[in-house]
């Protein structure tokens, strides 16, 4: 019950964060696939450094151990089109849908029902995607820092400056 009472105190503050940053207007969505309103992106690039380095540090520390997933492309070329596809289509990531439905913005309501049906559909056809496709480019368990032989504190510095230089180039930009 702990964690339930957790999982939804962390929801509500990720909604309140998604909502003050404006990344569930539609406006802002559609600006982002266009490229011409970079928010969601340094949005989403500032989560990524946050939780990157945060997670380190922790594993760092001893109090988490990091589990890795294995890299496979038939898996996440799937998936990515699939995610690409619908925030192409409906104008919201699966994130900011349920934001947007809270702000009383109907139209994700079609978003939130299709990804219902379509985890329906994906339950249903999974057999034959494992075995024709999400299996496709297993590369086992890898990271960027073994991938090229450093230190994953190189990886992560070197991300994070050029995220810097990315957000410093967009505010020079006016995106």
């Amino acid at each position: 019950m702990n964690m339930l009472i957790m999982g939804l105190l962390t929801g509500m503050l990720f909604g309140f964060l998604l909502q003050k940053a404006r990344v569930v207007r539609y406006d802002k969505q559609i600006g982002a696939l266009r490229f011409q309103d970079m928010t969601i992106v340094k949005f989403m690039f500032s989560a990524i450094i946050v939780g990157m380095v945060g997670i380190h540090f922790l594993d760092l520390f001893g109090l988490v151990q990091l589990l890795y997933k294995p890299v496979v492309l038939g898996e996440n070329i799937t998936g990515g089109l699939l995610f690409g596809l619908g925030w192409g289509l409906l104008g919201y990531c699966p994130g900011t849908q349920g934001g947007a439905l809270g702000e009383g913005r109907w139209d994700a309501l079609w978003g939130i029902l299709g990804m219902i049906v379509g985890a329906g559909l994906y339950a249903e056809s999974y057999p034959f995607l494992m075995n024709n496709i999400l299996n496709w480019g297993n590369f086992g368990y890898l990271t960027i820092p073994q991938l090229i032989g450093v230190n994953r504190w190189i990886v992560i510095i070197v991300f994070v400056a050029g995220v810097l230089a990315l957000f410093r180039w967009f505010e020079k930009k006016g995106l």
